[in-house]
């Protein structure tokens, strides 16, 4: 895994002067999926209208368009407004498989005036496929798009 600080550097670059939040999401992804070891990284951001997580920009596998509200890893971290990671999602109650190959997930919620406006999400094909650093990183990575998501 090759994800480091010089990551965060990479990301506030990228998204410096640039006003889109859909362009910088999904330039972040991709900066995030080729630096990263992993199966599926992409953005989950809320529809008010539906109360639902829908997908956003992403790399990976095809993925689960809509995600309701009280189901899934991404439903639990957005409910509880923290980072959630499941080292082996096989035994998460609820967990909802947009493919068959994923054994563990991070879901990083991302809040603007402290209510969560979507979510980072990262599958590993590994089981516990995160190190306490990577969380960390990610977490910053989150940070970055609050502070850049209503410019």
């Amino acid at each position: 895994m090759s994800l480091t600080p010089v990551t965060l550097k990479s990301i506030s670059s990228i998204v410096e002067g640039e006003k889109n939040i859909v362009a910088n999401l999904a330039n972040i992804t991709s900066l995030l999926f080729s630096e990263g070891d992993w199966h599926w990284v992409g953005f989950y951001v809320l529809d008010k209208d539906e109360d639902e997580l829908v997908l956003g920009p992403f790399q990976g596998p095809v993925a689960c368009t809509r995600l309701r509200r009280g189901k899934g890893v991404c439903a639990k971290a957005w409910e509880a407004g923290t980072t959630l990671l499941v080292k082996d999602v096989h035994e998460f109650d609820g967990h909802i498989a947009c493919s068959s190959a994923t054994n563990s997930e991070v879901v990083v919620p991302i809040k603007v005036d402290g209510v969560v406006v979507g979510v980072l999400d990262i599958d590993s094909l590994e089981f516990d496929g995160f190190t306490s650093a990577e969380i960390d990183l990610l977490e910053e990575v989150v940070t970055i798009i609050e502070d850049i998501w209503e410019r």
